[in-house]
């Protein structure tokens, strides 16, 4: 009876709106975090736009890592790429912290979408497509259809970090904040929405590919 009770909760999938709140709700709150964050309104611009994202990083960390507690409880598995990015997140916000420096926050994207182009560069050199590992369950498709995916994900991870160094180094804090909130989100359900006909070539028979926006 335990066994088939095990196995039953590692079969366990998340409802696709709760999942959906899960990924954009840190997000949304690192924004709201951000605006109404407590500081003297006496402050210089600098100065106040410091404590706002100071402020916004010690809610956003916890809530990366409630959010991955949350999932874990509802489905007994942690996605690959939702661990990475809160450790980068952790990693990044904590420096942010201690040194008292947004630079760290900024850049974080930057350092996301650098190391998982990276990986998956390293990948398609190797004639492999780490991201089918990521997504497989999602995205059935062949493997030449995954090697075209990884191709363009290496190229789009590439642009926003790129994009992301662009605006964070030559427009203020709260233009930036703006990017990250909406931007970058909505610039990944964008691309992936764009794979729907390479999903469909390429799908494996008797399977239809899940378009997921999570990327």
């Amino acid at each position: 009876m335990r066994r088939g009770y095990d196995a039953r909760m590692a079969e366990r999938h998340m409802h696709p709106l709760l999942k959906l709140a899960l990924e954009v709700g840190p997000i949304a709150i690192f924004f709201l975090a951000y605006r109404w964050a407590p500081v003297d309104s006496g402050l210089e611009v600098a100065e106040r736009q410091l404590e706002q994202m100071l402020f916004a990083t010690k809610v956003f960390v916890p809530t990366i890592l409630a959010t991955l507690g949350i999932s874990f409880a509802l489905t007994r598995k942690l996605p690959k790429m939702a661990v990475i990015t809160a450790i980068v997140v952790t990693v990044f916000g904590g420096l942010t912290l201690i040194l008292r420096d947004d630079t760290f926050v900024k850049m974080k994207p930057t350092i996301l979408y650098g190391l998982f182009a990276s990986i998956l560069g390293v990948g398609l050199l190797r004639g492999q497509s780490y991201l089918k590992y990521l997504m497989d369950e999602l995205i059935p498709m062949r493997d030449d259809g995954w090697m075209k995916f990884t191709g363009r994900f290496v190229v789009f991870y590439l642009f926003l970090a790129i994009l992301n160094e662009f605006v964070w180094r030559l427009y203020g804090t709260d233009t930036w904040v703006n990017f990250r909130t909406f931007v970058l989100p909505v610039a990944n359900v964008v691309f992936i929405m764009a794979q729907i006909p390479l999903f469909q070539r390429y799908a494996m028979p008797g399977k239809k590919p899940e378009a997921d926006g999570s990327a």
